[in-house]
């Protein structure tokens, strides 16, 4: 696909995450002499085109509080992965699922969650709760704690080297 001036142009400025201002699009409107509303429109078709594949908001969660985050990740019939991440999504302490393949024999997991929490003992809860509500009791899983937090980055949209 090929990119014309102003989408490259976006492109570069995304890469480096929106302006941390109360009007992000209005900021790089202004930057690109345009308005915002041809900044929505270039990013919603540039994603239905597939150049950009996900968007969304990297928060540093520490930062507001939140320093008990639990990876909980689950080993499930895969035929019935879909249906429990579906179900899973509806917690609203559920930050984050998504299935992976296994990597057999170290790592039996197919669906994994995240738990952002102030408190590591409402998390626990929550995911007890979690558990119990979706009958996962006898599934294997765990509970993972992080103890620190790796480099968060914005996306990589379009080709290396601006190629369009």
């Amino acid at each position: 696909m090929m990119l014309d001036t102003f989408e490259k142009n976006l492109i570069a400025r995304l890469k480096t995450g929106l302006p941390h201002t109360e009007r992000p699009y209005q900021q790089l409107a202004e930057g690109l002499g345009c308005d915002e509303q041809k900044i929505v429109r270039t990013i919603k078709k540039l994603q239905v085109e597939g150049v950009i594949s996900r968007f969304g908001a990297i928060l540093h969660h520490r930062e507001l509080g939140y320093k008990a985050n639990a990876m909980c990740v689950f080993d499930l019939p895969d035929v019935h992965v879909a249906a429990f991440g579906r179900q899973v999504t509806t917690y609203p302490f559920v930050t984050l699922c998504y299935q992976r393949k296994r990597v057999l024999p170290q790592w039996p997991y197919n669906l994994y969650c995240m738990i952002h929490g102030k408190d590591r003992d409402i998390v626990l809860r929550q995911h007890n709760q979690l558990v119990s509500d979706l009958s996962l009791e006898e599934v294997p899983k765990q509970i993972l704690f992080s103890d620190r937090r790796f480099k968060q980055t914005a996306g990589n949209y379009g080709i290396a080297g601006g190629a369009g």
